[in-house]
């Protein structure tokens, strides 16, 4: 099973940020359910707010830890190459799915019940955001 099928397997349980950083990202003292724990305010473009869409977040969270070890020791040094590698990531994922906002992807307002309910009887966990989690999991 590829990487990408991993995340979209988990979405049938776990939000799109879970499900992108929780298969990236167990390495090194990272376990799943602490990958879990970490990306669970996100979804939704966290927490339902619309913001960015929590599946790119996920995988802006993976560049972290992935990439963005120097951050921690020698920021000065290691922002500019880590910031560019996030700005190629999300032009990416604009550039295939037309924006990085929850809002916009789907059209739904996810903090009103009728924003939920319309997300759900469009079925676009179904739909669309299973391509979004598979497209983050792909452009990493």
């Amino acid at each position: 099973m590829s990487e990408a099928d991993h995340a979209v397997a988990l979405f049938d349980r776990f939000n799109c940020a879970q499900s992108v950083f929780a298969t990236c990202c167990p390495l090194d003292g990272l376990s799943k359910q602490m990958c879990l724990a970490v990306a669970g305010p996100f979804g939704a473009g966290m927490g339902r707010m619309g913001e960015v869409c929590g599946a790119l977040t996920g995988a802006l969270m993976v560049l972290g830890v992935r990439d963005g070890q120097e951050m921690a020791t020698n920021p000065e040094q290691a922002r500019g190459p880590l910031y560019a590698r996030v700005q190629t990531l999300a032009d990416a994922f604009e550039e295939r799915n037309g924006s990085l906002l929850c809002r916009e992807l789907t059209g739904c307002d996810l903090r009103t019940p009728e924003g939920q309910e319309e997300y759900k009887r469009r079925d676009l966990h179904h739909t669309l955001c299973k391509s979004l989690v598979s497209c983050a999991v792909e452009l990493l």
